[in-house]
């Protein structure tokens, strides 16, 4: 996150909102190496009891999370701080009220950010927003041939469409407000609520983009990034122009790189949220029995279950919350005997199910036809996928222990 920043002295502040937790790192500007971190989890989950569907946090307990993670720093390093660096979640939408969206608290030298008149954080995993709800709006072309008989509402509807879908087909930011901007403005749309088209490479925090270059050390490498969604990707060749239109039905997706170049993206909605559905349930099964254990428990002792269980003939596949390219996709166990059902056995083919999920997304034969000769493997969960990476994806990984 914080590697692409450059700055001559001083440290590099990096902070990463995530969906679960937050974390900070201080990066030594001159030498490029992490001398403190601090992560905390959010908590921010908000449980509706009306929708399964939402996925709702709070953003008072985001941002008292990241009080606590710069709490933890050495106050005389912070002082010396040149840059900041901030990456986050993906979709996820917050609404606020201007010149109030927040307040400014100092006390005792150190000033904090309070949320005030904003709304919930609306994640990406939200499932609310159904397919055959987005393919009912006015489709993009009807509104830009006919757009003397579209009422004000249904501008705002093809503009959600776009956003929507389109996005939600992972087409380049650049292009849909190229498409966009003239239609919209002409049928008098606010146009200056839309992002800021940069060229390809200037700093405008694109996701894929901040984690692979932090980690790609050569052309020949792939960059694996497992966090709560997962991503494998890969540079495509100087030469490689990308299809004029996207097709909504392949995983694989071309997002602007740097000096002209592209990438290519298979990005999976399943990733480590697959393996925190497991410990929520497992925990929820406990509690049935009366008993209470913390899901940090939970977790330490799926991960020494799974390293002491390296082979496993059960099968999971890891669909659990569709894909984009096919949403309506879902899980499944298969293989089942008697002698697989133990912890390390589950644990272990739920996470070769998500190495193999990303391997269906991205075959071995596209990445040795694309020259890939490794995959660099980011995210401190990816340490016991190695010999699960090797054998679904064809390539050895590299475990990048780069903060």
């Amino acid at each position: 996150m914080a590697a692409s920043l450059s700055c001559s002295a001083g440290f590099v502040l990096g902070m990463d909102l995530g969906t679960t937790s937050v974390k900070v790192v201080l990066l030594d500007a001159q030498s490029k190496t992490v001398t403190d971190s601090s992560s905390f989890p959010t908590n921010s989950d908000i449980s509706s009891t009306s929708d399964t569907h939402a996925k709702e946090q709070d953003p008072a307990l985001i941002i008292a999370a990241l009080d606590q993670c710069m709490d933890a720093l050495p106050k005389d390093k912070l002082k010396k701080v040149k840059c900041i660096g901030v990456c986050g979640q993906m979709h996820g939408i917050v609404l606020w009220k201007s010149k109030s969206g927040c307040e400014w608290l100092s006390e005792d030298e150190i000033i904090r950010l309070i949320p005030k008149d904003v709304s919930q954080l609306i994640t990406w995993q939200d499932g609310r927003c159904r397919a055959d709800f987005l393919f009912s709006f006015p489709k993009p072309d009807w509104f830009t041939s006919d757009r003397e008989r579209v009422t004000a509402t249904e501008q705002s509807q093809c503009l959600v469409y776009f956003l929507c879908v389109e996005m939600n087909y992972c087409v380049s930011m650049n292009r849909l407000c190229d498409h966009m901007s003239s239609s919209l403005k002409d049928a008098g749309f606010p146009v200056q609520l839309l992002p800021v088209v940069v060229e390809s490479g200037a700093v405008a925090g694109h996701t894929s983009s901040e984690c692979v270059y932090s980690c790609m050390t050569d052309k020949g490498d792939a960059v694996l990034n497992m966090s709560t969604s997962a991503q494998l990707t890969f540079g495509m060749p100087a030469e490689f122009s990308p299809p004029n239109s996207p097709d909504p039905l392949s995983p694989v997706a071309y997002f602007p790189y740097f000096h002209g170049s592209y990438l290519a993206v298979a990005a999976s909605l399943n990733g480590g949220n697959v393996m925190a559905i497991f410990v929520r349930m497992l925990d929820l099964w406990m509690k049935e029995f009366g008993l209470e254990v913390n899901e940090s428990t939970i977790y330490s002792q799926l991960i020494q279950s799974a390293l002491a269980q390296p082979n496993t003939d059960l099968t999971v596949t890891t669909v659990l919350l569709g894909e984009r390219h096919d949403p309506t996709s879902s899980a499944s166990v298969s293989q089942i005997s008697p002698s697989n059902l133990s912890l390390g056995h589950v644990t272990r083919a739920v996470c070769r199910g998500i190495i193999e999920n990303m391997a269906t997304m991205m075959p071995p034969q596209s990445l040795q036809a694309a020259g890939v000769r490794c995959i660099i493997g980011s995210g401190s969960a990816l340490s016991f996928y190695g010999k699960d990476v090797d054998s679904a994806v064809g390539v050895a990984m590299v475990f990048n222990d780069q903060t």
